[in-house]
């Protein structure tokens, strides 16, 4: 199979997890606590996996500088564009309650919640394509990391989107095509860096670690908190320990 193609392969099956959490969000009443339990511990792998495969692979390939900057990069570029789409309603797009608001409450709302979910997908997706540029196959650690976090993702944010009225032919065109979208950046990842240089594939490596911590802490660990509260701390180190574990063991 082409890199390029199974690139698209891997991105398409970790965004399917964010159908498959709103599935369930969708179909049964999940209670709230739970949802949170399962945000925090996605929470916890996503940082494992940001700490032991993507920075540290990220400087080993090209070196602290480009890490360094690419990182902190990413993560301002993600929190400029959260700061924009908070202001069109997306604020509370990952929250299970009822804080995300109505197309009644706030015109547009519907649109820049689907944009931040993007926002939020794309960066993982990325990562997978890049991971494939190496030769030795997909980062099995970052995949099992992107797709345990973002069941929760969907499985929270559906039952936000539910709650403020919003129909089922929404919440799964926004999952479905965010879905679809994560295999496109995985594919265009592998296809456009193929011949990049190691410090431009550590940029972008980092680039995308450190808006996917962005991520983690503007969005999942807020929504986690709310309902676990003292419970969150010790639910997000068993997934930082699992996503430990895997990625020593693979």
């Amino acid at each position: 199979m082409p890199i390029w193609l199974e690139a698209g392969f891997w991105g398409l099956l970790a965004g399917s997890a964010l159908v498959l959490g709103a599935s369930v969000s969708w179909f049964l009443n999940v209670p709230q606590r739970v949802v949170a339990g399962v945000m925090a511990f996605g929470a916890g792998v996503l940082i494992s996996a940001l700490a032991f495969d993507l920075v540290d692979e990220a400087e080993t390939t090209g070196g602290l500088p480009p890490t360094v900057l690419g990182f902190l990069g990413g993560a301002a570029v993600y929190v400029a564009a959260n700061v924009a789409l908070n202001q069109y309603g997306a604020r509370h797009r990952k929250r299970s309650g009822a804080q995300q608001p109505s197309e009644s409450q706030h015109q547009g709302s519907g649109a820049a919640i689907a944009v931040g979910a993007l926002l939020d997908g794309i960066p993982e997706s990325v990562v997978l394509g890049l991971s494939l540029l190496s030769g030795e196959g997909v980062g099995i650690a970052v995949l099992v990391a992107i797709f345990i976090s973002n069941l929760p993702e969907g499985l929270s944010s559906a039952a936000g989107m539910k709650q403020s009225g919003r129909s089922a032919r929404y919440v799964f065109g926004v999952w479905g095509g965010i879905a679809v979208a994560s295999g496109l950046a995985g594919l265009l990842g592998s296809v456009l860096l193929q011949d990049a240089s190691p410090a431009t594939i550590a940029t972008i490596t980092a680039v995308a670690a450190g808006a996917i911590l962005a991520m983690v802490a503007d969005t999942m660990i807020p929504e986690a908190f709310e309902r676990t509260h003292l419970y969150t701390g010790f639910i997000a180190t068993l997934g930082f320990m699992l996503a430990f574990t895997v990625q020593r063991l693979g």
